[in-house]
């Protein structure tokens, strides 16, 4: 209550004059920056406001000087964040005068702007956790004090510094070699023994992928580890066109209205592990009171440079992937708008909307998931991608989709038999992988079946092959070219895709030929064949075959 009363106070002070408009901005830093990073309420959001409209209107200098003030409390680290997004010279001065502990430090850190986190390195009193973060976000040691910067420790006034000073026959306020002089020994004094200590450098190498997260302002505050020194700080939704990062207008806009993004395309300029192409896949974050607090997501190349196809075939690819591109734009758009309107995002909204809306963006995600298969279907026919390479059974695999697929299939009394348990057949791609492709051709066999169809299944292993045999339903059977892609005749709870059964046969051909393998058919079967390895998944305990349903 005293700090409001005191913020009531500046507040009622009308700022007539420069000399009046500096000292009511320094009397709100102070006592801003006296408050817990979570103090609240009209008058501290009256006090936020007052000081952004003092900023604008005193010069960048005199801000500075104000803030690295003799007895000046900076202990609250979002006023700290919020001038180390000003000007440089204001930034350093908060760095410097900042009184913040520890554990404070190592939440603020990965919030600052990439470009001014070096600035800590001036500082000696931050504790052994929070230079370890700093080596850790590649932030090297050996940079000078900025010139001119005002003093706040006693270590910028060093011995050494004085002594150059002497040297030189200049005044202490005159630039040129003697302040670079200066600035070199109060360098070298303070940073002396923990030179030859250890740095972690950033990535030298293109990065292909980065998980992250990132504050209400688009600017990424959390990378995973190998990643953290190239893209934290970087503002991802920006709309300004200087910016390092650059996309379509479809993205700030998803941005604004906190919606999912979906494969959106990004241009960033930067080091060479940054630079270049990114899909950006991402979900809106909120407080338990429902405050935006950021997104988090994960950036991804669209296909690494090394293997992208040069023949003519891969030319067609590209072209179709473009168009895909250019068609998930406004499908994202239109999925975007109906979450909003469903979500009640911008208010109450009557359920025959909301239920028209949730039929919309329910067909906008199936377009773009079948926008997917298309892609896929490119990237594996011209071997612009492998699949992801692993460990897993591909019985243990089999067994788990068709007990998922059982209770679908019962209502129409139709199943996948077996008669004979399946054998161990290890295989050398992720499970992931091993997943999607077999649950591709089970759901497409499944979602063919009659009413009361029984589909025979097997496992087998010969001479390093792991084999799938399946029976054709009768409506597949009777077909000549069961590859061939034509739109489903109906709807059913099983889906083959959006395509209908012939596309999803010929991805999962595509799929098996990646894995080192092949699908055919042969007569009124389905036959699948990927290669074995030799490695050991299960402990002796487990390697008992297991039956699929019979």
């Amino acid at each position: 209550m005293q700090i409001d009363d005191r913020l009531h106070t500046v507040l009622r002070t009308r700022a007539g004059g420069e000399t009046s408009a500096r000292t009511q901005f320094r009397q709100l830093v102070d006592l801003l920056g006296t408050l817990p990073s979570d103090a609240r309420g009209e008058v501290i959001d009256a006090a936020w406001v007052k000081l952004a409209e003092l900023s604008q209107a005193i010069p960048a200098a005199d801000r500075a000087s104000a803030v690295a003030e003799a007895g000046l409390r900076l202990r609250s680290p979002r006023l700290v964040a919020e001038l180390a997004r000003a000007e440089p010279q204001i930034a350093d001065a908060a760095l410097s005068a900042a009184q913040l502990g520890e554990d404070e430090w190592l939440d603020l850190i990965p919030a600052l702007p990439a470009q001014v986190r070096p600035l800590l390195r001036q500082r000696d009193d931050l504790g052994t956790r929070v230079e370890g973060l700093l080596d850790r976000l590649g932030i090297a040691r050996h940079a000078l004090p900025p010139a001119g910067r005002a003093s706040r420790h006693p270590a910028n006034d060093t011995q050494p510094a004085r002594k150059a000073k002497v040297e030189s026959g200049t005044p202490e306020s005159e630039e040129g070699i003697g302040a670079i002089v200066r600035r070199i020994e109060a360098y070298r004094a303070r940073h002396t023994a923990r030179d030859s200590e250890p740095v972690e450098a950033g990535p030298s190498q293109p990065l292909a992928a980065v998980a992250f997260t990132c504050d209400e302002s688009g600017r990424i505050d959390w990378a995973e580890a190998g990643a953290a020194p190239a893209v934290i700080g970087l503002a991802l939704f920006s709309r300004d066109r200087s910016a390092a990062a650059q996309g379509f207008p479809a993205i700030t806009a998803r941005f604004a209205r906190r919606v999912p993004i979906s494969g959106e395309t990004l241009h960033i300029e930067g080091s060479t592990a940054i630079a270049g192409e990114w899909r950006v896949d991402a979900q809106a974050r909120f407080d338990q009171r429902g405050r935006f607090t950021g997104y988090e997501g994960r950036l991804r190349r669209p296909c690494p440079p090394e293997m992208a196809p040069e023949s003519a075939q891969g030319s067609e690819a590209d072209r179709l992937r473009q168009l895909i591109h250019e068609l998930r734009t406004p499908i994202n758009a239109i999925q975007g708008f109906a979450e909003v309107i469903q979500q009640q995002l911008f208010g109450p909204t009557p359920h025959e909307y909301r239920a028209h809306a949730a039929a919309i963006a329910g067909d906008a995600a199936r377009m773009l998931a079948g926008f997917d298969d298309l892609e896929r279907l490119a990237k594996l026919a011209t071997g612009a991608m492998s699949l992801e390479p692993g460990a897993c059974d591909l019985g243990e695999v089999a067994q788990s989709l068709t007990d998922h697929l059982a209770p679908h299939m019962a209502a129409r009394d139709s199943a996948f038999v077996s008669h004979a348990p399946a054998p161990a057949l290890p295989l050398g791609m992720a499970r992931e992988e091993a997943e999607r492709l077999l649950w591709r051709l089970l759901a497409t066999l499944a979602s063919s079946a009659a009413p009361s169809e029984r589909m025979a299944l097997s496992l087998t292993a010969s001479g390093g092959t792991a084999s799938l045999t399946l029976a054709l339903p009768r409506a597949l059977a009777d077909q000549s070219d069961i590859f061939h892609a034509a739109a489903p005749n109906s709807s059913t709870p099983l889906s083959a895709g959006m395509f209908g059964a012939g596309f999803a046969l010929r991805l999962a051909a595509n799929e098996a030929k990646a894995g080192g393998g092949k699908l055919e058919r042969q007569g009124d079967s389905l036959r699948l064949e990927l290669p074995l390895t030799t490695s050991d998944l299960t402990a002796p305990a487990d390697t008992e075959s297991k039956g699929l349903p019979g």
